[in-house]
Formats: structure tokens, C-alpha cells, sequence
């Protein structure tokens, strides 16, 4: 999971080796084979989700000043009491249409769902004053836009996630469910911009690497 993330968001460092980066590269396009892109659970096709009792964030937090430790966090809430994970990342909205959503939905055999909180640009997708007035013309919670590439395939789509939230998030399938059911589990499950399974994940996750930094920080005896 965190190899296919590193390879869309940072720059290999000196220590990456040319050939960990192929092997990667190579393992996400032995797994992008095994992608499914349309739904395949009964809750994914009632308007109210019906059916659905448990929904997952995942989020990756590092340490800062520190290259060999993270933390991956996982959270499992109730809907409207684990079936399905949001991954705070992005699916097939990547480079070769195979993100860190994809990755855990192939490992795991779960639906996943990418919500990214910045546009990765890719296939021709900017984050240009074009995207950013059409961003500003979504009025109200659970509006949305699609994001279709210069190659004419439609990568995710752009939501007003919450009536309050100001920026959009960036929804993309990640494995075994259509962008249209993605985008409607995410609204509904949205207090403020970030759905609320990649939120908890995300605090609890951080909260780790600051005790981890402190500990770290701590005088020996």
C-alpha cells in the first residue's frame, strides 16, 4: 500500500533504489489486471444504501524528521451502524490509473473508495482557473462535477462534500464499486469536507506520530 502511495506523491529520495521502483511498478500493473470498476455488493444499488452496517478510513501519517517511520490507521464505523474503506488517496485518478485506493481494494478484496483532498494532475487535469470556477459554481452539499482526461475517460469527480466546506474533495473509484455509488456514499458520509472514516483515521493516525516524536525526544536515562 504505502510503495504504490510513494510513487504518485514524492520524489525517490537518494536511498530509493531504481529497482525497488520497478518492482513497484511492475506489482501495480500485475494488480490494476484484477481492478474492478463497477459495483458488485446489493447496498451499492439501493437509493439509502440499504444494507450497508460498516464503513472503514484508512489514512498514512508520518513522523516528521524521520524517514523510516509512519503510521497506517484504520477506523471502522458503524453505517447507520467493515464493507466498504475510503482511502484518503486517490484510485484510478493516478499516473497509471492505479492508486493506493486500488492497491488496498485488490490486497483486501474490499469496495474502496479514493477521496483525495487536492487534484492530482494527471491526464491533462489541472487545477487551473477553468477547474477552479467550476469548483466555485458547486452550491450546495453533494454537488459534483466528473474529471474527464484529455484521453476522454472519466478518472473521478470533483464534490461539495458538505453544505459548509468551501474546496471540493476528489472522489475516484478504487476497486469494486462505480464512481456514481462512490460519490453518493461519500456525500453521506461527510459532517464537515473529509468523510468522517478518513477523518478519525487521519486524527488518530497523527496523534501516534506526535507521541512517537515525543517519546523519541524524550533524555535517557
Amino acid at each position: 500500500m504505502e510503495a504504490a502511495e510513494e510513487t504518485e506523491s514524492r520524489a525517490p529520495g537518494p536511498a530509493m533504489d531504481e529497482e525497488i521502483l520497478q518492482a513497484w511498478e511492475r506489482e501495480q500493473g500485475i494488480l490494476k489486471d484484477r481492478l474492478i470498476t463497477d459495483n458488485t455488493e446489493t447496498w451499492q444499488d439501493s437509493p439509502q444504501f440499504r444494507g450497508l452496517e460498516r464503513v472503514g478510513g484508512v489514512d498514512l501519517s508520518y513522523v516528521k524528521e524521520d524517514d523510516t517511520t509512519a503510521c497506517a490507521s484504520l477506523i471502522v464505523l458503524s453505517y447507520p451502524d467493515l464493507e466498504v474503506l475510503f482511502v484518503d488517496g486517490n484510485g484510478v485518478l493516478h499516473h497509471r490509473g492505479f492508486g493506493v485506493a486500488c492497491h488496498l481494494g485488490i490486497l483486501t478484496g474490499l469496495p474502496t473508495i479514493g477521496v483525495a483532498k487536492n487534484l492530482l494532475q494527471v491526464d491533462g487535469l489541472e487545477n487551473n482557473e477553468s477547474h477552479r470556477g467550476q469548483a466555485k459554481e458547486l452550491q450546495m452539499g453533494g454537488d459534483f462535477f466528473y474529471l474527464k482526461g484529455t484521453s476522454g475517460n472519466v478518472l473521478g469527480a470533483a464534490l461539495k462534500s458538505s453544505q459548509k466546506s468551501v474546496k471540493p474533495v476528489y472522489i475516484s473509484v478504487g476497486h469494486k464499486i462505480s464512481l456514481e455509488a462512490a460519490v453518493k456514499l461519500v456525500h453521506s458520509c461527510c459532517k464537515y469536507r473529509v468523510p468522517e472514516p478518513t477523518r478519525q483515521a487521519d486524527i488518530r493516525s497523527r496523534e501516534f506520530c506526535v507521541k512517537t516524536t515525543n517519546e523519541k525526544q524524550k533524555p535517557q536515562d
